[in-house]
């Protein structure tokens, strides 16, 4: 006879003092019915499997077609708190004024982004020596060049929203000047090799000014494409010079030669260390001053002070009637050259940058090339034109990773094909591989995310996955099949017994890519690529493998009953 206290020793009792246990039974019993509904309706599916098989490789076959919509990028753009904007002044622009316009504009951003900004850091005109200047990959060739760097408040602000806002904003009220940006985030300079946009094009040829020319009339051609940003030219050759040309023969009449005429105008504009460079020794410390002796700036404010400049005659210094003024010696005109000067093969280069903006890289990129091709007849004689940067190494790396797609495809099918000492179960295996390209496209779709490299190693990572789970399922309905030959009970039987193995799979790597496809990462394509293909793998896993299985063996014993008759 038992007491109150004694059904704590039996299996019912002890179950209900054990939350985890209690847990467990509870959620065995719900599966279990979910296992035996998804039974009952793989019967109702085998029973129509050539219908369900054609709708749903129809279904899979069509969703490829949205590859076509999604538009292609290298390495997705991320939400960032820093923009890199760069600002050309117009050509011969003094460094002073181009600090004052830098600090209007960054005033002018603050109005444009209000509550967004934190902190303007600008940096006006060329870095002191060439060193610095090669590790500044920006567009900056002179004192009309400022570089802002525009740190936000939000670290995950949306800054292709703030960049469109401040290029209608900044153009409107500082006509004249040109505004570009720059990728902020590390990857992107890497993708870009420095350069300052994603798409260069280059022109280089021997002739300079035609090939200027030609480069002008592509960047206006390029600036009509739908989603091409930030346009420009990064050589200039119209900036503000004044070519001074001296008079040979009247300088030779009064004992004056070009390099008396150079020498004097240096020392006036430039100071002495241009031509003579001389050292005070302080006694006290031992440390030796350069002494740089020059006429203010004040002074030499217009083209009559130049004129009005002593040119002082070195072989007869101390004759005072030798002095003669520059205006009487030369010919000053003002004239466009060159700001900056780069070479491609020893012939003169110019480079047209083009960004992308509210559209795909790929996309933009297809229609440079064809703008670009068009005006090939155009070209200056022994002149060529070719396209570089970030987006010309997309098309590489897309079909390198497209190329390693099918490759492993091909690589897995011939693995299992040795495994089962069969073609046709591997043939069924790798059915399931186009429910997983569907789930995919449909996947990057919904979520407006553009196919890039992550995507594309998601989609890798997806098909390795998908075939493990069909393998699961095919070789349990062969062993069924072996052992009583009925195709269509085979392929129930493996559905229902390895459905609890398939889910967990496909489970544990969908779970394990929802906090990736939800950052603020470039790797985001990649968990959102994964979610989706295993997601319709493992429905064609569950349902369309089985079926297929079905259709392909039932048939098979079909043929070798008539052929026994």
């Amino acid at each position: 006879m038992s007491t109150p206290h004694e059904p704590h020793g039996q299996p019912g009792g002890e179950s209900s003092g054990n939350f985890f246990l209690r847990f467990q039974r509870g959620f065995e019993r719900g599966f279990n019915r979910f296992r035996e509904r998804y039974g009952l309706l793989l019967e109702q599916v085998i029973a129509n499997r050539s219908s369900f098989v054609n709708i749903s490789l129809a279904i899979a076959v069509g969703s490829l077609s949205l590859f076509f919509f999604l538009g292609r990028d290298y390495f997705p753009e991320i939400k960032s708190g820093v923009i890199t904007m760069h600002m050309r002044a117009p050509l011969g622009t003094r460094i002073e004024v181009s600090g004052r316009i830098a600090t209007l504009v960054s005033a002018s951003i603050e109005e444009l982004l209000p509550g967004e900004v934190e902190n303007i850091v600008s940096n006006c005109g060329l870095p002191v020596g060439p060193h610095n200047l090669a590790f500044i990959p920006t567009p900056t060739i002179g004192s009309q060049d400022c570089d802002l760097t525009i740190l936000l408040k939000n670290e995950k602000s949306p800054v292709w929203d703030y960049r469109r806002i401040l290029r209608k904003g900044l153009r409107e009220r500082y006509p004249g000047t040109d505004f570009t940006f720059q990728p902020s985030d590390l990857t992107a300079k890497i993708l870009n090799f420095g350069a300052p946009a994603p798409i260069d094009v280059q022109i280089n040829g021997p002739d300079m000014q035609k090939n200027y020319e030609f480069a002008r009339k592509l960047a206006g051609e390029l600036r009509r494409i739908p989603g091409a940003a930030d346009v420009v030219i990064q050589q200039t050759m119209r900036t503000p010079t004044l070519m001074v040309e001296g008079d040979r023969t009247f300088g030779l009449g009064v004992n004056s030669t070009l390099k008396d005429i150079a020498s004097n105008l240096l020392l006036t504009t430039a100071g002495s260390q241009q031509i003579d460079q001389i050292y005070w020794l302080d006694p006290g410390t031992g440390m030796s001053y350069l002494v740089n002796v020059y006429t203010p700036q004040s002074q030499i404010n217009s083209i009559n002070s130049l004129n009005t400049i002593p040119v002082n005659s070195s072989g007869s210094s101390s004759n005072k009637k030798d002095v003669q003024l520059l205006g009487n010696l030369v010919d000053i005109s003002a004239e466009g050259t060159p700001g900056v000067i780069t070479h491609g093969n020893i012939m003169p280069l110019f480079d047209i940058y083009v960004s992308a903006e509210g559209r795909d890289l790929g996309g933009v990129l297809a229609d440079v090339q064809t703008v670009a091709h068009g005006l090939e007849h155009e070209l200056p004689r022994s002149a060529a034109i070719e396209v570089h940067g970030q987006a010309a190494l997309m098309h590489d790396a897309y079909f390198e990773l497209i190329f390693g797609l099918l490759a492993a495809i091909v690589l897995v099918y011939l693995l299992i094909v040795v495994n089962f000492q069969s073609w046709l179960d591997p043939f069924i295996i790798i059915t399931a591989l186009p429910g997983a390209l569907a789930g995919i496209a449909w996947a990057l779709f919904l979520t407006h995310t553009r196919l890039s490299e992550p995507a594309l190693t998601g989609a890798i990572m997806t098909m390795g996955t998908a075939t493990a789970n069909s393998i699961l399922v095919v070789s349990y309905a062969r062993e069924r099949l072996q052992e009583h030959g009925d195709a269509l009970r085979a392929a129930i039987e493996a559905g229902t017994t390895r459905f609890r193995p398939v889910l967990m799979t496909a489970s544990a790597m969908i779970i394990g890519m929802v906090p990736m496809s939800m950052g603020n990462s470039p790797n985001a394509p990649l968990g959102r690529a994964v979610i989706g293909g295993l997601t319709v793998a493992t429905l064609f896993t569950l349902f369309f493998v089985p079926c297929v299985y079905a259709m392909v063996y039932s048939r098979q014993a079909a043929r070798q009953k008539d052929a026994a008759c």
